[in-house]
């Protein structure tokens, strides 16, 4: 089987998604494209070797509507010859692209492939996509009656589930800054303009000065639906709303070999889940199992994980479900201070896993992602 190796992997500094953030009068199009340009730029590629570009993007509408991958690949002066596909897993799209990427190396289909994403939050909120849903299938309402849940109302179910107190969860958030404060992403990040750094970041974050906020998903309806539920998620130990965009470039190891260029990692193994749509977040536990168990690989033998910090409660259980050390996960904080960009998040955790494998000498990485809709992917990578 054909090796498939990283070779580069960047992303656009975190901006904030809202009016006025840094990134939100750029057109998530244009934004996508200076990501591409600059990957295929940094190695001087050339652009007609480029078998395919595979981006995440979650709402898929306005301007990120009708198949933002390709208009990308068009908006980056990349040659008409080169194919480009948007896919949708939720919060898990562009890792899901990676895995597509790498997949049809390893398969002997393609030699080059880009796996990308972009969401821009500012100007496409969370529901803009989802006019008239849930209106029309009878079948899925006969199977969940009582009707599904938005995230937030998983994040409690799972805080309940898994006793994480209101503490636990802002004590997390405020290290997840205070990594990110301390971190160096200069190797990651590609400055947008003048604009360089994580907007998201929040220098000095205090647990005492987060305990300060109110309950962000409370429902009087959830509240009598599920009376377990304690109401501890709120704005500061969640994700906020993010604009960005990344991409990793992704070869064959032959490929790579002929173009003189130094891969960062190989990809080593691959898992995707479904799990419980009402909670939904917890698709990461197994998923994780299920890429150790095929990878060989011991939980010890791994040197950095990337979990996802949707919610705190989300990594939380997590940690509690798997015996690591505590330090290797999230080393450069994660998704609360370096925010969410829903379709870029998947390469973007990426991008910072294999920085942080190259940059400590580590061998082995893991990075898994709740979903929304109930699934989870998880990735196994090994430095080169």
């Amino acid at each position: 089987m054909t090796t498939a190796v990283i070779v580069d992997a960047i992303r656009t500094p975190s901006g904030r998604g809202k009016p006025g953030g840094a990134l939100s009068g750029e057109h998530p199009v244009d934004l996508l494209a200076v990501v591409l340009r600059s990957l295929v730029d940094r190695h001087d590629l050339d652009p007609t070797t480029i078998d395919d570009v595979m981006a995440g993007c979650v709402t898929q509408s306005g301007m990120q509507a009708v198949n933002i991958a390709r208009n990308a690949v068009l908006a980056a002066g990349l040659p008409e010859t080169v194919p480009g596909t948007t896919i949708d897993r939720q919060c898990g799209s562009s890792q899901q692209a990676a895995h597509f990427a790498a997949q049809s190396i390893m398969a002997g289909v393609n030699d080059v492939v880009i796996a990308c994403g972009i969401e821009l939050m500012s100007s496409h909120p969370i529901g803009q996509a989802t006019l008239g849903y849930g209106t029309t299938s009878s079948l899925l309402n006969d199977r969940y009656p009582a009707g599904l849940v938005n995230q937030g109302i998983s994040a409690e179910l799972i805080a309940a589930r898994w006793g994480l107190d209101r503490d636990d969860l802002d004590v997390f958030a405020a290290l997840s800054h205070a990594r990110a404060s301390a971190a160096d992403f200069s190797n990651e990040i590609l400055p947008i303009g003048e604009f360089n750094h994580d907007e998201t970041i929040r220098p000095g974050t205090t647990a005492e000065g987060l305990s300060g906020l109110g309950p962000a998903f409370y429902d009087a309806e959830i509240a009598a639906r599920f009376p377990e539920i304690q109401w501890r998620v709120t704005a500061g130990n969640s994700s906020p709303l993010t604009d960005g965009a990344s991409a990793v470039l992704i070869m064959s190891e032959e490929r790579t070999a002929a173009l003189g260029l130094r891969p960062l990692a190989r990809f080593h193994s691959f898992a995707v889940v479904g799990s419980d749509p009402i909670e939904m977040l917890t698709g990461i536990i197994p998923a994780t199992h299920r890429v150790l168990e095929r990878s060989g690989i011991r939980l010890d033998q791994l040197d950095s994980i990337e979990v996802n910090e949707a919610f705190a409660s989300v990594a939380l259980a997590w940690l509690q479900e798997f015996p690591v050390d505590p330090t290797i996960v999230n080393p450069r904080g994660g998704a609360i201070a370096l925010g969410h960009a829903l379709g870029s998040s998947g390469t973007r955790l990426l991008t910072t896993l294999v920085n942080q494998l190259d940059s400590t000498g580590g061998r082995y990485g893991l990075q898994v992602m709740c979903e929304g809709g109930g699934m989870a992917n998880a990735t196994l990578i090994e430095r080169l």
